[in-house]
C-alpha cells in the first residue's frame, strides 16, 4: 500500500485533527484516510456516518409525535 508523508503542517490544524481523531477512537493516520475519503469522494457516505446522522434525525423527533397510524396515513397518501 503507498505511503504519503505531509510536511509543513500547521500547528493549528494538527492539533484539530489530533483532537478529531480522538473523538472518533481513530489514529492521525486513519482520521486523515477518512478526512481525504470524505472531500475526494463526497457523495460516498461511510456506514459509520450514515448512521450517525440517522441517530442525530431520531433524536431530534419528540417522543409519540408520530403515530402507527400517521405512518399509515403518509403511506397510503395519494393511493387509489
Amino acid at each position: 500500500m503507498p505511503a504519503l508523508t505531509v510536511k509543513n503542517i500547521p500547528e493549528d490544524l494538527y492539533n484539530e485533527l489530533k483532537y478529531v481523531a480522538e473523538q472518533h477512537h481513530r489514529s492521525i493516520n486513519s482520521e486523515v484516510i477518512i478526512c481525504l475519503k470524505r472531500n475526494l469522494f463526497p457523495n460516498r457516505i461511510s456506514p459509520e456516518d450514515r448512521l450517525y446522522n440517522i441517530q442525530a434525525l431520531r433524536s431530534q423527533i419528540p417522543v409519540d409525535v408520530i403515530t402507527a397510524k400517521d405512518i399509515d396515513q403518509a403511506i397510503n397518501k395519494g393511493r387509489p
